[in-house]
């Protein structure tokens, strides 16, 4: 009997059920990776060419070949096959996200520290959206700058007029929460003008093959509104639990004496939930999303008209697209 092979185009685990999602984003979000070198990049991507040819050394273990495959698709995008900056890969959510976030619910009284941590935050969020965008919907630089201004000054904005409206009416709980509501809102802007060629010329549907077909905005509403959704998700629980458990303990005689404890608590703390909170905020949404062409049809006649005549008459039930992370 032949050898069974690996099938380096889909997942390894089941992407219809959440539970496969989780398995397949926590291999692929791990910290670890992040502190992979170009050289060993390098070889995990020739290690699954030379597999796609039957060419891997001989003996090479299938837990390997695994291995590989959650390490290339770590750093690399998916679309282009292009190595993404370490900064902006999704492995780097933990390590990135748990020193900002950390140093904005520490540093949340003082006005100068609020600008410069959001600003700080939302040069890595767009670095994020960029790096994993849909690579098949290319920006300006115009548009990049635009985004990244609009997105800063929202959070900015929100944070600063938040944290002064609050000073002095509500209690010191509620003002923990004003890093997570400048999060929120700058992810809603930022997020979908980083992205914004794709509302504005629609994204690239395909067949379950990966045939594509016509390109559709409603797809593109449809994923990066997942993709807010998600990233929202995945700052919640670190940024309203922790909060709570800080008014707690600096009660506590033993960080009063030691208030420069809080800091370094706070982070780790953001880390541990991020570990946990990024792939389970990844897996919310099936990366390959879908949507159905009855849908397209109603919203985007045009398109489905172009999708009707590209299909010869024979339109699927639904299309798939890459939402992006």
């Amino acid at each position: 009997m032949a050898e069974s092979r690996i099938n380096l185009d889909v997942p390894r685990y089941d992407q219809s059920k959440f539970v496969g999602r989780f398995q397949h984003f926590l291999g692929i979000t791990d910290w670890r990776l992040c502190f992979k070198t170009n050289k060993e990049l390098d070889e995990v991507k020739d290690l699954l060419q030379k597999y796609r040819h039957g060419q891997e050394p001989p003996g090479t273990p299938e837990e390997s070949i695994w291995y590989a495959k959650r390490a290339y698709e770590s750093a690399f995008h998916p679309d282009t096959g292009e190595k993404q900056n370490v900064i902006g890969r999704m492995c780097f959510q933990v390590p990135g996200g748990m020193i900002l976030t950390g140093a904005m619910m520490t540093f949340y009284k003082s006005t100068p520290a609020v600008l410069f941590w959001q600003w700080a935050n939302q040069s890595f969020n767009a670095l994020v959206n960029f790096t994993n965008r849909n690579a098949k919907s290319p920006l300006s630089v115009e548009q990049m700058g635009m985004a990244y201004i609009s997105a800063t000054g929202a959070a900015l904005v929100t944070a600063i007029g938040l944290k002064n409206y609050l000073t002095g009416r509500a209690s010191t709980l509620l003002q923990r929460y004003v890093p997570f509501a400048a999060v929120a809102a700058a992810n809603c802007i930022n997020i979908p003008l980083m992205r914004q060629n794709e509302l504005l010329n629609g994204i690239i549907v395909c067949d379950e093959d990966g045939n594509e077909f016509v390109t559709s905005r409603l797809a593109a509403l449809k994923g990066i509104s997942q993709v807010v959704f998600s990233r929202i998700f995945m700052a919640a629980p670190g940024m309203t639990i922790i909060p709570i458990i800080m008014e707690r303990l600096e009660k506590q005689a033993w960080l009063r004496r030691n208030p420069r404890l809080n800091a370094p608590f706070q982070t780790l703390a953001c880390g541990v939930m991020l570990t946990l909170m990024t792939p389970t905020a990844c897996a919310l949404f099936n990366q390959k999303c879908s949507i159905s062409t009855a849908a397209i049809a109603k919203v985007e006649p045009d398109v489905y008209a172009a999708l009707e005549s590209k299909c010869h008459g024979n339109i699927p039930a639904s299309v798939y697209f890459n939402k992006g992370l």
